[in-house]
């Protein structure tokens, strides 16, 4: 049996799984991780924690699966996607806390670049909106506020990455200075019909072009791991962002297939083949792979908050003790009796694209309980999912199906709810944990574990189906309440 290693470091928590070639977990390893707040809106993580808890999570899942490190064929990482981190070329340390992609503090920046008309010229570009979300704006931030740091980026002394690029660099010893297509076409200064950092870009940013890293195919040789972390010299095969890996271990390979992936935030991905399709409702045009040079484009919509509101509620508000006391409490009440709750935390991502909404719980009266709360936290996500999915079908999508996956999907109600409120069967595969399993299979065929996306695609099987059983009437009105509600929270 042949064996992969998929590193998976999320915004909570890194992650590491043991992939055998059928794509079954072996063994898993993990770890969660500081969040840090230290400014209304901005969101920071350690960059030596996400460090010491992924390396911890690849030794224990290791351990788990019986194996030595010497049985891996290779492995594969996943990332959070445009957190940014900018460190020193000599020591590796980074020169400030990694910005989190939920992380708002541009706003204002990025506004006013839109006030001088430049929207247009990065959407051509980049497939992106000028928003706070993305890489280049925090890249700016820390050059322009961390004292001496532009100077020493001018200097050639500081290298930039996004999580896959850190974690790369450090496991093999700053050897490797590489992104892949996808991470490096969430960072607003990648042109992904070009395929290349681009120069206009980088100037509007301020951003010297010495800091970049090379930006590889998603499966390439992305050199060797130092085999005293890990207990070989692995080599390290495929670098996939986290939504694009879900899109592979998901088998989304066809134009028209689609995935929603349901963790800290949400995220709808639709394959749209060679063409780089511009959405006319304000989605994303990304890279979902590049394989031997040949780009396959994607449409998405992103949420920011969808698991992370399940979060709050247990760590902000006590209201609960885990995550999965919420689907026993919203089967508990027939309905959230006219509450709705709005997770604007930080903003609101697509279709609004409003980074000064804030969120809120709207319809509360003496009769609420936590009941309804949470049930109405549950409901957000599929109300924020059809936002999506209809901004999709307005761009010419064709929505009779969509493949779930992500820690919420375990939860039926949940799921069932999400076809209910979509009006599409909805498909849970087997493997929930497609991000690190779409790793796998990239690195998988990066060394010859597998010989075509038509085998990986052969590996997918659908454990359950959940097919819309609410009435029309019913979802219409429930929908138009949810309008209603993100009216009452944006910022315009």
């Amino acid at each position: 049996m042949t064996y992969i290693l998929a590193i998976d470091q999320g915004t909570t928590s890194s992650r590491a799984i043991v992939f055998n070639e059928k794509g079954r977990s072996c063994g898993t390893g993990q770890r969660e991780f500081t969040q840090h707040y230290p400014d209304d809106g901005w969101v920071e993580h350690d960059p030596e924690e996400i460090w010491e808890t992924t390396l911890a999570s690849c030794r224990e899942a290791i351990e788990k699966a019986g194996i030595s490190a010497g049985d891996l064929a290779g492995i594969g990482i996943t990332n959070q996607r445009e957190t940014t981190l900018l460190w020193d070329r000599q020591t590796g340390k980074a020169v400030y806390p990694a910005i989190v992609w939920q992380d708002r503090r541009t706003a204002e920046w990025t506004a006013k670049l839109k006030s001088q008309g430049l929207e247009s010229t990065v959407s051509k570009r980049t497939g992106l909106l000028l928003d706070p979300y993305f890489s280049g704006s925090k890249l700016a931030w820390i050059l322009d506020n961390v004292p001496g740091v532009r100077q020493r980026a001018e200097a050639g002394e500081l290298a930039f990455g996004t999580v896959d690029t850190f974690l790369l660099w450090r496991l093999t010893g700053g050897k490797q200075h590489a992104t892949d297509a996808t991470n490096a076409s969430r960072t607003l200064l990648f042109n992904i019909h070009t395929q290349q950092w681009d120069k206009a870009l980088l100037d509007i940013f301020g951003i010297p072009a010495s800091l970049l890293p090379e930006v590889k195919d998603t499966g390439a040789d992305f050199g060797r791991c130092n085999p005293e972390l890990l207990g070989a010299a692995l080599p390290i095969a495929a670098m996939v962002g986290d939504q694009q890996g879900a899109t592979i271990g998901q088998a989304c390979f066809a134009p028209g297939m689609a995935k929603s992936t349901y963790g800290t935030g949400c995220f709808v991905v639709l394959n749209t083949g060679r063409e780089a399709q511009t959405s006319s409702h304000r989605l994303l045009t990304t890279v979902a792979y590049r394989i031997g040079g040949e780009v396959t484009y994607a449409l998405e919509g992103s949420i920011f908050v969808a698991g992370a509101a399940v979060q709050w509620l247990r760590d902000g508000l006590k209201l609960i003790g885990s995550a999965a006391e919420t689907q026993a409490l919203a089967e508990s009440v027939p309905s959230a009796n006219g509450v709705y709750m709005v997770p604007a935390f930080t903003g609101l991502g697509a279709p609004y694209w409003d980074p000064d909404a804030r969120g809120a719980i709207l319809g509360l009266t003496r009769d609420t309980g936590i009941a309804h709360i949470a049930r109405a936290t549950l409901e957000s996500v599929c109300y924020q999912t059809r936002d999506l999915v209809e901004a999709m079908i307005g761009d010419g999508a064709d929505f009779s199906t969509l493949r779930v996956d992500g820690g919420m999907v375990v939860n039926n109600w949940l799921v069932q709810r999400l076809a209910d409120t979509l009006a599409c069967d909805c498909e849970r595969p087997l493997v929930t944990e497609t991000t690190a399993l779409g790793a796998a299979y990239m690195a998988g065929l990066q060394l010859g574990v597998y010989d075509s996306l038509e085998k990986i695609a052969e590996l997918w099987e659908r454990e359950a189906l959940f097919q819309p059983a609410m009435k029309e009437v019913d979802r219409e009105r429930r929908y138009h309440g949810w309008r209603q509600a993100v009216e009452r929270v944006r910022s315009g």
